[in-house]
């Protein structure tokens, strides 16, 4: 079964057990070396909105981490 099959199939579960299957299949992935905690989020939150720190976009990080590379 490939995943387009098991995806087509998992459309007739119902709400709940889709949220089952769902629950279970992120389960397996665990937590991300990169986990943020909701604290660290509110804390950033603070900062950006007080204007302590600005918000960059992706790209913006992207060029920064490459300029700092090439350092």
């Amino acid at each position: 079964m490939n995943v387009e099959e098991i995806c087509t199939e998992a459309r007739h579960l119902s709400r709940p057990m889709q949220g089952e299957l769902i629950g279970r299949l992120l389960e397996e992935f665990g937590t991300s070396d990169y986990d943020v905690s909701d604290e660290e989020v509110a804390r950033r939150l603070v900062e950006t909105d007080s204007g302590m720190v600005q918000d960059i976009s992706h790209d913006e990080l992207l060029a920064g981490l490459e300029r700092f590379r090439k350092s």
